[in-house]
């Protein structure tokens, strides 16, 4: 799977903002998602200029949904670069609900050399946010915090830090309706462990939640294994464990579970199943009209079994 530029935010088509543009008349300042980003390696400008153009030539006070794109050589600069930026412009940035930091795709910085900061500078700053987005995990920074209407937290990583994940667990996310954590791999940074969830999944956190994903994980057999007796699980509606490293033994470990039949999605997509394990996912769920997804089955590397499983999006 390649990672590529978001095609919307809170539900609004992305564009893509350039300074002095004559490509036609722009559309209203909360009618799309405006990605601000420079090319590195072409554009003789800095993202603050062209931060400050976008101010200029938009409506700030309308702008609902703002995507960080590229802001230099990511892997040399933070994140805190263009998040002190957009923080500094709060106050003009009145209806703002929705951020995106880290819009790059594999072209532009491998995932894992994205250098993030503090995201969670955003949350105090702007009170209001609904959807919050990250990708990379390196450098990333997330203290336990509370945030009264935050309803969608998106963390994309190739290797998610320990730390992160129990600063996500340890906040007060009382509108938490999703919440979608790529865990990775050990190698590029993602040294969680399944008891670093447990917050979450006993159901003591995120009253409100009804979607999760725990994806692009090496131990994903582990994390559907604790999933099967999680008293999580009875109120979400969809369950994402896909693009990492399932096999067999995790998918019949949610089978002998708890029942699944209340979900309406159960996505599986990117795994290691056998046909007959696939058959009998299917068969246990799809006549209570849950919706599975199993595409993309994977075959492990150099018929290494177990231990050749890949993740799909790493370094």
């Amino acid at each position: 799977m390649s990672v590529d530029h978001l095609h919307a935010l809170l539900g609004l088509p992305a564009v893509d903002f350039q300074s002095g543009s004559d490509g036609g008349p722009r559309p209203a300042a909360d009618a799309a998602a405006w990605r601000v980003s420079i090319d590195a390696y072409e554009d003789e400008g800095t993202w603050e200029e062209e931060f400050d153009a976008f101010l200029a030539e938009v409506d700030p006070a309308g702008v609902r949904a703002l995507i960080i794109g590229q802001w230099g050589e990511s892997y040399e600069e933070t994140s805190s670069y263009p998040i002190g930026l957009v923080i500094a412009a709060a106050g003009r940035l009145t209806s703002l609900e929705a951020v995106f930091v880290g819009d790059l795709t594999m072209e532009e910085a491998e995932i894992s050399w994205i250098e993030q900061s503090d995201v969670t500078e955003l949350l105090g700053a702007f009170p209001a946010l609904v959807e919050l987005g990250v990708r990379g995990g390196s450098e990333l920074v997330f203290p336990a915090t509370r945030h009264e209407r935050l309803k969608a937290l998106t963390i994309e990583t190739g290797g998610l830090p320990r730390e992160v994940v129990r600063g996500v667990m340890d906040s007060e996310l009382p509108s938490l309706e999703r919440l979608d954590l790529w865990l990775g791999v050990s190698a590029y940074g993602g040294d969680a462990h399944v008891a670093d969830l447990a917050p979450l999944l006993s159901g003591t956190r995120f009253p409100a939640l009804h979607h999760l994903g725990l994806r692009n994980s090496e131990i994903q057999n582990e994390i559907a294994a604790a999933l099967a007796p999680a008293p999580l699980v009875a109120r979400l509606r969809t369950l994402d464990l896909s693009c990492g490293t399932l096999g067999d033994e995790g998918a019949a470990a949610l089978l002998e579970g708890q029942p699944l039949t209340h979900l309406d999605v159960l996505d599986l997509h990117h795994h290691f199943l056998t046909e007959p394990m696939e058959r009998r996912v299917t068969q246990a769920l799809e006549p209570h009209g849950v919706r599975v997804d199993l595409s993309e089955r994977c075959e492990p590397w150099d018929g290494r079994g177990a231990a050749g499983r890949y993740v799909t999006v790493a370094e």
